[in-house]
């Protein structure tokens, strides 16, 4: 059991475009999704909380995510979005890496997820929620993307007790709301 320090915002190693994985089934992505495994679970005993965690968080700068839904385990090597539904949701959004601090963010209420297991397998999967918005916050992590940069809104930082005191009944999920179009920039 290998249990390592998350790494914290600041830390330049969190910034860093992480490497594809050409071979998922080699010891060395088998120790680094081991060990994610094992940080996930020291962070959850200590904490109560915690439902994914990216490799760079732990120094690894590769694309590997472990992600945890309704207690199912499920490692992601080379996990990329490949499709977004329609809606998006406002977040207060969490992290590892700055444990102390809640992000509201816009993420995208649907997501499909193309993705390797440690077999080498392809698989796709759909998500949608609190899932969906976890799955994009990992792959965020893959590109150096924290949610302080997907900041929305006005005082979209709140600190973690704060947080509690004040938005916490409402819970971290907003409803979902179709998507605004972009706007065209205007032609001179």
């Amino acid at each position: 059991m290998t249990v390592h320090r998350t790494r914290q915002l600041g830390d330049p190693i969190l910034r860093t475009r992480c490497q594809t994985v050409s071979n998922p089934k080699s010891p060395a992505v088998r120790i680094v999704a081991d060990d994610l495994r094992d940080t996930l679970r020291d962070w959850q005993e200590r904490s109560g909380a915690g439902h994914g965690i990216a490799a760079p968080q732990i120094g690894a700068p590769i694309r590997l995510v472990l992600a945890i839904e309704d207690a199912k385990r499920r490692v992601l090597v080379n996990p990329e979005i490949v499709d977004v539904g329609d809606e998006d949701f406002l977040v207060w959004d969490e992290c590892l890496s700055s444990p102390e601090l809640m992000v509201r963010v816009q993420r995208a209420h649907r997501v499909r997820v193309k993705y390797e297991d440690l077999k080498g397998q392809s698989h796709t999967m759909e998500a949608e929620g609190p899932l969906a918005a976890l799955l994009q916050h990992e792959i965020d992590h893959m590109d150096g993307v924290l949610p302080v940069d997907r900041a929305c809104g006005l005082d979209p930082f709140c600190l973690r007790e704060e947080w509690n005191r004040h938005w916490g009944r409402e819970g971290r999920y907003g409803r979902p709301q179709p998507r605004e179009a972009p706007r065209a920039a205007p032609v001179l």
